[in-house]
């Protein structure tokens, strides 16, 4: 007789039919967002972000990023996708640039997180992916830490055009992807390096935004 071997929660440990136990999976699902707060405007450009970063959420893309569970990009760039196609008014015409990592950190962790989610966010909207429309030049400092200021400067001159856009700049505008929206330095740094070259950028979707609480 052949025994086959369960699938793991990444989460828990315990035995899951798909990618999440089906407890996890609703735990990180209560991370999402209402709809009406899926869309906003930040520094003039549209951000979408799909869920609150925290408890489930917070612990699912952990996993991802550094326990190296790549499975994980394929529910949670879904659940993005789901959010983007069921919210009316969005551009249909649109580039899709995942955030980029510089070389040596992608060569450590082995994958770019962002790129990841980027796949399945597009295999579900269709929209078109440009892998390399932003190449990260400088390696800068962990933003985990860093109050707002500081992650602007550290991130300053961080990213340059990516080879996708070098020859050939996009005949749509971009959306840029990213895992986790904090203070957005990271977008906004990106943004000012497409648009410095003439190419449009939309805005950001991001599968998680960190949600500031206002003091009493």
């Amino acid at each position: 007789m052949t025994l086959v071997a369960a699938n793991v929660c990444p989460l828990c440990d315990r035995p899951a039919a798909t990618d999440f136990c089906p407890a996890c999976q609703r735990q990180v699902q209560t991370c999402a967002l209402p709809p009406a707060v899926h869309t906003m405007k930040a520094d003039g450009y549209a951000l979408l972000a799909w869920g609150r970063y925290g408890e489930a959420l917070k612990r699912a893309i952990a996993a991802l990023k550094y326990d190296k569970q790549l499975q994980l990009a394929c529910p949670l760039g879904h659940w993005m996708a789901d959010t983007w196609l069921a919210t009316p008014s969005l551009p249909k015409q649109l580039v899709v640039v995942p955030i980029p990592l510089h070389a040596s950190k992608q060569q450590q962790r082995g994958f770019n997180q962002a790129e990841q989610l980027a796949i399945h966010f597009c295999d579900q909207t269709r929209l078109p992916l440009a892998r390399q429309g932003l190449a990260r030049q400088q390696e800068t400092t962990a933003q985990f830490g860093l109050s707002a200021t500081e992650r602007s400067r550290n991130l300053e001159n961080a990213f340059s055009l990516g080879s996708a856009f070098t020859q050939q700049p996009p005949r749509h505008p971009v959306l840029l992807l990213d895992d986790i929206y904090t203070t957005g330095a990271t977008i906004r740094s990106a943004a000012q390096t497409l648009r410095r070259r003439g190419i449009r950028v939309w805005g950001a979707a991001v599968l998680a935004q960190a949600i500031m609480e206002r003091s009493p």
